[in-house]
């Protein structure tokens, strides 16, 4: 096997993510300047880990605690940009985002063939992780997988979000498994791809089939970060992995 472990990213990955966006359709469209909030305050986030904090543009709400505080630092930043009070915002973030979205997992469907996937990797004896940026183990229990994974990280846990490599080590050291003999499977090229590669690891990236026809040899995807492998089927991936 070319692999001693394989990791997973979940949304988008694991389930095509508009089958979670149809049905959060009417939130999207009531909670716009919120949600548009909470997508400005994680790209600051993520801008302030790949600048090391270096530009000092950035305003002081961004330093995370080395041993925590990203959901204060987060709610801070957002409570800036909609006028709001930062405990207001990151109460309603915890209601709204974090745990208002996980009961509609129970109705979410994944891609198919991934539990036969996950069941020959546990088969085969393969270490199993899911590494997420969102809170993992209500929505893992919903879609009736949380009894795979050796390991569930959800990285704000570690002060900070994909691509920094600091999550991806994070779960290579919970697993006990070098980085380098690591498989982590994503649907993101900048964030999965980048991310994962950075920490040591080899990418794999969940592509519709339509776009696999464009990726070059050896899974180099268009326009973004080189992958190890790209695939549309998860029955390809199961084969890359164990043959």
């Amino acid at each position: 096997m070319k692999f001693t472990a394989v990791a997973f990213d979940l949304d988008g990955t694991l389930y095509p993510e508009y089958r979670l966006n149809l049905r959060i359709l009417p939130f999207i469209i009531k909670e716009q300047r919120f949600l548009r909030a909470l997508g400005s305050a994680r790209k600051l986030l993520r801008d302030y880990d790949r600048d090391n904090g270096g530009n000092p543009g950035y305003p002081p709400e961004l330093k995370v605690p080395s041993g925590g505080g990203f959901y204060d630092a987060q709610a801070a930043i957002m409570g800036k940009i909609l006028g709001e009070g930062a405990e207001i915002v990151r109460e309603k973030t915890e209601r709204l985002i974090y745990r208002g979205w996980e009961p509609i997992f129970n109705k979410v469907k994944l891609f198919p063939h991934v539990r036969e996937t996950l069941e020959a990797f546990r088969k085969a004896g393969i270490k199993m992780g899911i590494l997420s940026d969102f809170p993992l183990e209500i929505k893992l229990k919903n879609l009736n997988i949380l009894d795979y994974w050796d390991v569930v990280l959800c990285s704000e846990m570690t002060g900070h979000l994909k691509p920094a490599p600091v999550p991806f080590l994070e779960l290579a050291r919970r697993m006990g498994t070098p980085a380098g003999e690591i498989l982590y499977v994503g649907n993101s090229a900048p964030y999965d791809a980048e991310g994962s590669r950075g920490a040591g690891m080899k990418s794999a990236l969940v592509r519709p089939a339509w776009k696999s026809l464009f990726a070059a040899p050896g899974g180099e995807v268009p326009g973004g970060t080189p992958a190890d492998f790209c695939f549309s089927d998860y029955r390809q991936l199961c084969d890359y992995v164990l043959n």
